[in-house]
């Protein structure tokens, strides 16, 4: 008894000295392991260790699991954890640790081992394959790299393996396919290669397989239709290519099936429509040609089905308007014609419509919202013919109606104003007679709206200009007469309005100045009479302002070269006299904006004529012209020869002086006032920029600035010149040569994932940044209505997302002095709201008005989500897209932007489609 003591004494010991070594290992920021110490008194039976933190022993007293998680350690895991002979369980989930991993090499003990969500390194450590009764492994969320572990093919045991999300390469290991007890495997976001390999499909107890993102070659395997217990294959963006394998049918279980972003081709098979018990199927971005099976009719569980971004043609099943489940029908971008099955939306909760960028025709159907859950109903770039359904204006839940480019007519419902979620309504581009219904200025949510290119008539509602949310209100190319309505005293958001194209009559109201982040003002081809109101030049945001094409009279007010955003300003065509004032923009402005004009004259203009009070006498005129011709024909000549000297100095000074080169022009009458500073030898000058800053040139709009795509014809370059807000004063004489440096410095910057910045244009009002023209567009063009997926996307580094927009909210680096030791912006960021002081935290140079303080407040909210500790509470970067999409401020809200709670977060695995409102 009592050697049998001594040595359970002893042992005991040696366990307490391994753990206190695994600890010497560790940094505890939060002195979770405080209790680890040998002074601990045992409490009852066992040894004093077994009462520690995360310690457990088994009836022997012997440490049989060891749970660490969550606990934010770093440093490394000390190889003495070998010493606990007896250890069944380790987790060390979810903390900081960015060692290697190879002290866990040796724990055969093993049945449960967790490490993910952790930045482990290096290869994953060889030797569990001894571990035969381990039943989970999961080493998810990690940086692991270097090739899969083959040795795990001999745990027969295993029924969980998650290698999810680390950097992975190589092949798939064959020896995988002896796991016949395997339930779940997770291989997604790696880098692995090769092809996916058939020996998988024996795995006949497999109910989850997750193998997207990855750089595989060749197609799916067909024998993955033996996987009869299979209940989710997700595929996705896993570079696949060939055809959809028929035998899919044969498995009666699966429920959702995830193939999109891959390189499928070929025909859906038909055989899909026996997998009666699918819930989510997306094929969508692929290159799936041929129709659409009527056999997916059959799917009576079905709620999201997503083909959009394929090349399907022939018509849209009838059967779909059966389906009792259907939630999310996403079509768009095909070439589907027929029409839409009737009854789509009577006999299921329809959520959310896409079949835009079809060649589909027939009437819209009226059964659409019969359940009143319709969200989005986006049916634009299509043949659709006939009325709106009037049903649609008794839609509770409809936030956006996105049909125009179609051959709709009649008019447009009444009470669709009164909807109150009811954000984006577009009708552009159909045949709708009648008027803007009165109801629509009402609407308390509508932010964006567009009736362009049909045949309203009639005038304006009174009130449609003081909806509180409105941002963009597009009207043009109609039959609307009367006066613009007098009622921009309340328009905190309107940054777009266009009425151009119309029969308006009357004066431009005053009041519209009032519009404080206007930027887009269009009232061209209209019949406006009076004259332009002088307070529309000191508007903060207004960049272009159109009013060609009407009778307006008088003079341009002097104060709008001074107006501190104009970029386009175009009266030609009007009655206007007198003298063009010679400053800010209209220095630069092209003489067609004031063609059309008899009555002006001056800057870009032919000088204006002084009668002079002593007329010349007759006689002396011949000799006079004389003289001046003389003077006009030598100042030509010393033109031309000062001008050839000076272009041969400079292009010395260019091969001489390296490839920093500067244009100096001095101020006032005797020189031109720009400046160009380039950063590499440029085939273009500082002219050819300046004549491509027009509004037909114009490719975006921002916070900033506005951006205009230059094209040089003697050069065949194309480049983007973005013009900024800032007013001329802002360069002032003593800080010009610090802007020039800093700009210099940054011209040299480079980087693949930095636009190049070719030069910097600026004089004492206006400054231009020249950067390199990227081709595919900006980040709005590919904010299409991009689908509610329902899935989990591994790849996507959410939480680093979330840091970069805190980034540029606050102004601020990941780590400052400021935040506090061991404290990152995120957490720095959280502690100000608990403290209800959110707005301290935005970046005061950017946030330092109501309204982009709002904004910014609901873009923060967003990168919370992003950042929230644990993963799977993170949205996905589909639903961020969405997020950043629809943040702006509620108007005449009774919260305050910043009530909400740090630890309110929403969850990232929505388990319905319910898109009505992330934020």
């Amino acid at each position: 008894m009592f050697c049998f003591s001594y040595g359970f004494a002893a042992a005991a010991n040696d366990e307490a000295s391994a753990l206190l070594s695994i600890k010497a290992g560790l940094i505890d920021p939060l002195n979770s392991l405080l209790d680890w110490k040998l002074l601990v008194k045992a409490k009852g039976k066992g040894a004093a260790h077994c009462n520690w933190t995360g310690v457990q022993c088994n009836s022997a007293g012997v440490v049989d699991s060891l749970d660490l998680s969550r606990m934010n350690l770093s440093g490394i895991v000390s190889n003495e954890i070998q010493s606990l002979k007896s250890l069944t369980s380790l987790n060390l989930c979810c903390n900081e640790f960015s060692s290697s991993l190879s002290s866990i090499a040796n724990l055969t003990t093993l049945k449960t081992l967790d490490v993910s969500q952790n930045f482990f390194t290096g290869d994953f450590p060889l030797g569990l394959g001894k571990a035969l009764g381990l039943t989970t492994l999961n080493a998810s969320s990690n940086n692991f790299s270097g090739f899969l572990p083959e040795d795990l093919g001999n745990v027969s045991s295993l029924e969980t393996l998650d290698f999810r999300g680390s950097f992975f390469e190589g092949s798939v290991p064959k020896s995988f396919s002896n796991l016949h007890r395997l339930k779940f495997l997770g291989l997604s976001g790696n880098n692995l290669t090769g092809e996916i390999p058939g020996e998988l499909g024996q795995l006949s107890s497999l109910e989850c397989l997750i193998l997207g993102y990855n750089e595989f070659e060749g197609g799916i395997p067909a024998e993955f239709g033996n996987l009869t217990m299979l209940k989710y294959l997700d595929l996705a963006e896993g570079n696949l290519g060939g055809e959809i394998p028929a035998e899919l049918g044969k498995l009666k279980l699966l429920n959702t099936v995830f193939l999109y972003k891959n390189k499928l081709e070929g025909k859906i098979p038909p055989t899909i429509g026996t997998m009666t018990s699918l819930v989510q199927l997306d094929l969508s971005d692929n290159m799936l040609s041929g129709n659409i099976p009527a056999e997916i009719s059959q799917l009576k569980n079905l709620q999201l089905l997503n083909f959009m971004r394929n090349r399907l043609s022939g018509p849209v099943p009838s059967g779909l308007g059966d389906l009792p489940q259907l939630e999310v029908l996403e079509l768009w971008n095909n070439s589907l014609s027929g029409s839409l099955p009737r009854n789509l939306g009577k006999n299921s909760p329809l959520l959310w419509l896409d079949v835009s960028s079809n060649l589909l025709s027939g009437e819209i159907p009226e059964t659409l919202c019969t359940k009143g859950y319709l969200t989005k109903l986006i049916l634009f770039n299509n043949a659709f013919m006939g009325p709106i359904p009037a049903s649609l204006s008794t839609c509770p839940s409809i936030v956006r109606v996105r049909i125009q480019n179609n051959f709709l007519s009649g008019t447009i419902p009444v009470g669709l104003g009164k909807l109150r979620k009811l954000q984006r309504l577009e009708l552009a581009n159909n045949s709708l007679t009648g008027g803007i219904p009165n109801d629509i200025g009402s609407s308390t949510s509508l932010s964006f709206i567009d009736f362009s290119t049909n045949n309203l008539h009639s005038s304006l509602p009174s009130n449609i200009l003081s909806i509180s949310n409105l941002q963009t209100l597009i009207v043009s190319n109609n039959n609307l007469r009367g006066e613009i309505p007098d009622e921009f005293q309340d328009c905190p958001s309107l940054g777009v309005l266009d009425l151009s194209r119309n029969e308006l009559s009357g004066g431009i109201p005053a009041s519209l100045a009032s519009c404080q982040k206007l930027v887009n003002l269009n009232l061209q081809n209209n019949q406006l009479t009076g004259e332009i109101p002088k307070a529309l030049a000191s508007m903060p945001t207004l960049a272009i302002l159109d009013l060609a094409n009407n009778s307006l009279i008088g003079q341009i007010p002097g104060n709008f070269g001074s107006s501190p955003a104009l970029e386009t300003f175009n009266v030609s065509h009007n009655k206007l006299k007198g003298p063009v004032p010679e400053n800010g923009v209209l220095r630069t402005i092209n003489p067609n904006d004031l063609a059309g004009n008899a009555g002006l004259c001056g800057a870009v203009l032919p000088p204006c004529v002084q009668i002079s009070a002593y007329p010349l006498r007759r006689g002396n005129s011949y000799p006079k012209h004389i003289i001046v011709g003389w003077i006009i024909g030598i100042s030509s000549i010393l033109a031309i020869g000062v001008t050839t000297v000076v272009a041969r100095s400079l292009y010395i000074r260019w091969y001489t002086e390296g490839l920093c080169f500067q244009e100096r022009f001095y101020k006032g009458r005797k020189g031109w006032p720009w400046r160009l500073m380039a950063f590499q030898r440029l085939d273009f000058t500082s002219s050819d920029i300046l004549s491509c800053i027009k509004d037909t040139n114009m490719i975006g709009m921002g916070a900033t600035g506005v951006v205009y795509k230059a094209e040089i014809p003697q050069s065949s370059t194309i480049v983007a010149v973005k013009k900024l807000w800032r007013s001329g004063s802002d360069i002032e004489v003593g800080s010009s040569d610090d802007l020039v440096g800093e700009v210099n410095l940054l011209g040299r910057l480079r980087h693949r994932n930095i636009v190049r910045l070719l030069g910097f244009l600026y004089n004492d009002a206006d400054v231009m940044i020249v950067y390199e023209f990227m081709h595919n567009g900006n980040l709005g063009d590919a904010l299409h209505e991009y689908g509610y997926s329902l899935k989990v996307d591994e790849k996507i580094d959410i939480y680093s997302y979330g840091v970069v927009l805190l980034e540029l909210l606050t102004g601020k680096r990941p780590l400052e002095p400021e935040f506090g030791e061991s404290i990152d912006i995120v957490g720095w960021i959280r502690r100000k709201i608990d403290k209800k002081s959110a707005h301290e935290a935005l970046d005061p140079s950017v946030g330092n008005c109501r309204y982009v303080q709002e904004e910014m407040i609901l873009v923060l909210k967003i990168a919370l989500l992003c950042t929230a500790k644990f993963p799977k509470d993170r949205p996905s970067m589909r639903d961020v897209r969405m997020m950043l999409g629809e943040a702006k401020p509620r108007r005449k809200s009774g919260r305050s932007s910043e009530t909400f709670s740090a630890n309110k977060e929403m969850p990232a695995n929505i388990s319905k489609p319910a898109v009505n409102g992330l934020l």
